[in-house]
This record gives C-alpha cells, structure tokens and sequence, in this order.
C-alpha cells in the first residue's frame, strides 16, 4: 500500500512582534492510501496549523511533506493552490456553501475553477451529489436544508474533483447528533470504498469512528492509537 501522505520534522514558526512562536516543533506522520485518521488536540495544540500544511494552506517553515508522493513543502502559493485543486476535498465545519447558488451550483464550484466543460462538470456534480444522498435536492440553496444536508452538499463538492485526499476540520462542529452520525456514516463509506481520510476534530466520540487517532500537543504529534477497525 503507497504512502499518501509523509511528513518529516516538520516545523512551523510565527514571528509575534520580537517573539518567535513554534507551533509545530517535529511533527512526523505518515498515512497510508486508504487509511482513515483522526487527529486531536485541545486549543492551542498546533492542531490548525497541522491542518492548514496538510492541506496546502500553508508551509512548513522546515521538514519535508510528501502528499502523494510530491513534495509540497516549500512550494509557491500557486502551486499550492493547483495542489489543493487536484489533490485534496476539503469539508469545513461552517459548510462553506454560497448561499445564493444551488446545491448542484455548490458542487460545480471546484470544477470551474479547474475549467471542466460545462457539460462534464454537471454530470460529475449529480454524480457526487447522488453518492451522498442528495440526488433529489439538487435545485435546493442552503436555506432550504437542513445542516446535515448542508455538510453532505460540501462533501460532495469536496468529492466531486476526485481528490486523493478527503481532509475535514470539525466535520460535526455545527451539527446535531443525528445529522453527525449520518455524516461519520459517510465517511465510513467513503473510506470502506478506498478514500483516504485526514479529520481534525476535539471530539473523542469523533475521532473513535477513524481507523487511528493521533493526539497533539504544544506542537508535538504522537504516535498513533489504532482503533480497531473503527466505531462504524
């Protein structure tokens, strides 16, 4: 199984006035094609930092990142933003939906912006949109939906580009618990189909439904807890 993401002695420092800050100070992580993580840590942990350089926010200031076998560590902001294009879906924990644009239009978003035909970017839309359960409110806005529908609308626009890396912070943030266990039994799904999963969250009952937990903190990442087979 090839390594979908690999990072070593990754460090990220923010200069605060005359003083440095070292919000990640070594992290190594390597996960797997296929593999399904959760990564945890309470404020103030580097967990967002560890996030925004997973998913080519932004850079480290030393170490090595390999995302699918390229490194992406000291690239320009455009390079990173054709990487964050093609390789990794991002969900969000405030959805992240235009309001004014239909679900299907939502879903197209990232299409546009990599210049599909429009034609091959509607089907690939539906596609999606059917994937998560949503192929009858595809005409709906955000308004018309309920928050779970919402985060299943985002998913589907995260999936819709095939990405090689599914990566959510705070998927459940805004939800109830209901809408939570049918987005964790989507990602289940996804993940059960062979897509890679990177979730940051502070919820324990999260992160139990992962494969393997990772805990951070004060910048410094753990080894790996499985969890055996997941809670699905």
């Amino acid at each position: 199984m090839s390594t979908m993401l690999h990072m070593t002695d990754v460090r990220k420092t923010y200069a605060t006035g005359v003083v440095q800050v070292e919000a990640l100070r070594g992290v190594d992580l390597d996960v797997a094609e296929g593999d399904y993580l959760a990564i945890m840590g309470p404020s103030g942990s580097g967990k967002s930092t560890l996030m925004h350089i997973i998913g080519c926010l932004d850079v480290p200031t030393s170490g090595t990142y390999l995302l699918d076998g390229t490194d992406v560590s000291q690239m320009s902001e455009k390079q990173l933003a054709e990487v964050r294009n093609r390789k990794i879906g991002f969900v969000f924990q405030q959805f992240n939906l235009l309001p004014s644009l239909t679900a299907l239009r939502n879903v197209e978003l990232p299409l546009v912006y990599a210049g599909v035909p429009v034609a091959e970017r509607r089907e690939r839309a539906m596609a999606a949109l059917d994937k998560v359960g949503l192929a009858e409110r595809v005409q709906h806005r955000p308004g018309e939906l309920s928050g779970g529908q919402q985060q299943r609308v985002s998913v589907a626009r995260a999936l819709v580009t095939d990405p090689a890396l599914l990566l959510a912070d705070e998927p459940t943030g805004n939800l109830d618990s209901h809408s939570t266990a049918e987005i964790l039994e989507l990602f289940a799904e996804l993940n059960e189909a062979g897509r890679t999963i990177v979730i940051i969250t502070h919820e324990l009952e999260v992160a139990e439904h992962a494969k393997r937990r990772a805990f951070i903190r004060d910048g410094l990442l753990n080894a790996t807890d499985a969890v055996l087979g997941g809670v699905h």
